[in-house]
């Protein structure tokens, strides 16, 4: 069996299983937004040099319907960047601690998510439904993943794993995300999951 024949089964395979009736509904599998929160450094400074990707223009067009045509792009985007850039970090491609920028070899974990955002729009996801996101790992080293709100839920696209899953199934601690009405703007998550993650502004 060639690779790219199992990715294929395994797509479909995970695409049933997020449609069986006892898949998360959308209710259960979003993620709550609590407040405002600070924008990272890096989206700030981001958006001073691509400020047409951080002016709201249409507000929140709601979650996307999850169709297999739809699951089989996330996949596909998520495995293709995945593949196709380098980890590294900001260290050690720009000689800074932070930047945030779309790579074409390397990148660091935000720069990957920059990009699978910047695909999946070109490929007919609205901006607000595609919003980039901080987390804890379980070391507690700070991580940036890409969640898709969508009608079965908030999935992550993640450069560490190549299976796009519900956020609840993460092993991550969520605190802030883009918000889904202007994506200049932050919010701050409650992970339901853990304990006072609220508190986490930054």
């Amino acid at each position: 069996m060639t690779k790219s024949t199992a990715l294929v089964i395994a797509a479909i395979a995970t695409f049933i299983a997020v449609f069986q009736p006892q898949a998360a509904s959308a209710a259960s599998g979003t993620m709550k937004v609590i407040g405002q929160a600070n924008p990272p450094i890096g989206h700030y400074e981001f958006c001073k040099t691509y400020r047409s990707e951080c002016v709201r223009t249409n507000g929140d067009r709601g979650a996307v319907a999850l169709t297999e045509d739809k699951w089989r792009t996330l996949l596909d985007v998520n495995y293709t960047v995945n593949t196709a850039i380098q980890p590294m970090t900001d260290q050690e491609i720009y000689g800074v601690e932070e930047k945030w920028a779309y790579p074409t070899t390397v990148g660091d974990c935000e720069d990957f998510v920059l990009l699978k955002r910047k695909m999946l729009m070109q490929k007919g996801f609205d901006a607000s439904a595609l919003l980039i996101t901080v987390v804890l790992q379980p070391n507690g080293e700070g991580h940036a993943v890409l969640t898709v709100r969508t009608d079965r839920g908030d999935f992550i696209l993640d450069n560490m794993r190549n299976k796009v899953m519900l956020w609840a199934d993460t092993e991550y601690t969520y605190l802030k995300r883009q918000s889904n009405e202007d994506p200049g703007r932050w919010v701050k998550l409650q992970d339901g999951r853990t304990i006072a993650v609220g508190s986490v502004s930054q």
